[in-house]
């Protein structure tokens, strides 16, 4: 489990972005989305994959932009290698079950994080002043605890480094007023439509971020949608706020490396293989949970 299960720098394609997860190349005006097992925790990349996760990122981000696409239209062309262009049918084995073709957007440089319990950074910043990303909240509210309604939080994009919280406000300066008003919009009918969904699926989303860009003058949700890489996730049957909660996502590594006396600013340590183990474990538990399928992707 030491090594990444694949390995994507010869396709015959120019590379025009390397993430911390997701290698993306253009072609034919579009782009081709390749999502390796890498795994990021406090702003680094980890040295150890995780195997298939990447593979677990594709599939439900194929399920969810699915799901939701009468609601709001998303990047997704092609994700079925037998609909791919000649020039990568050679390379089926590295591409099968985590790439995507997708549309070539213009992207909107605004992180749009929606709430529905308080947790992780806000629980931290409720504590500390009564606030959650700016927003004033009512006093006495408890750990993992759900909001009356689900919050809108943006963030401006980073591309490296910590995201920064803003205010609706900034969002409409740095943006206008049509482009913010539609992102919140869009961002909360997603958010809770998938909210609903997956509860009636054993899991709780606690809160997730959507990204979106624009083509042809139109709005469209990209990049991942409602993954445990952008999510937060809970079984629902073991819910119960006044405290942290288990997840299926990667708030397990990032317990673990807590535990470590790594100091969040140099290279980050190995991760021991029962952390790689369980953690593969989870991500494929979410996505058979949420989908219904058993994971097969091997």
């Amino acid at each position: 489990m030491s090594s990444e299960t694949v390995i994507h720098t010869d396709l015959p394609l120019e590379i025009i972005n390397k993430g911390k997860v997701r290698d993306i190349y253009e072609i034919n005006n579009n782009l081709l989305l390749v999502v390796t097992d890498r795994i990021s925790a406090f702003d680094y990349v980890l040295p150890n994959p995780i195997p298939s996760k990447g593979v677990c990122l594709t599939q439900l981000s194929r399920f969810w932009f699915d799901y939701t696409k009468n609601i709001v239209p998303n990047h997704m062309i092609f994700t079925e290698l037998d609909d791919f262009p000649e020039i990568l049918q050679d390379y089926r084995e590295q591409l099968k079950y985590r790439s995507m073709i997708v549309k070539k957007t213009k992207v909107i440089p605004i992180e749009c994080i929606v709430r529905g319990y308080i947790s992780g950074s806000a629980w931290k910043s409720y504590k500390k002043d009564g606030t959650v990303c700016g927003i004033k909240m009512s006093s006495g509210l408890q750990e993992s605890e759900q909001f009356s309604e689900p919050l809108f939080t943006p963030s401006t994009k980073a591309d490296t480094g910590h995201d920064i919280n803003i205010s609706f406000e900034k969002m409409t300066e740095l943006v206008g007023n049509d482009v913010s008003g539609q992102l919140k919009d869009y961002s909360l009918k997603l958010y809770s439509i998938a909210a609903k969904y997956a509860h009636k699926r054993g899991i709780i989303i606690a809160d997730t971020k959507f990204e979106f860009g624009v083509i042809d003058d139109e709005i469209i949700l990209i990049d991942e949608a409602l993954t445990p890489d952008s999510s937060r996730f809970w079984p629902v049957e073991k819910y119960e706020h006044g405290r942290s909660q288990p997840s299926f996502d990667k708030q397990f590594v990032r317990d673990y490396l807590n535990t470590t006396s790594w100091d969040k600013n140099s290279p980050p340590p190995q991760l021991p293989e029962e952390v790689i183990a369980e953690t593969q474990r989870k991500y494929q538990e979410a996505y058979e949970k949420i989908t219904g399928e058993k994971f097969l992707f091997m």
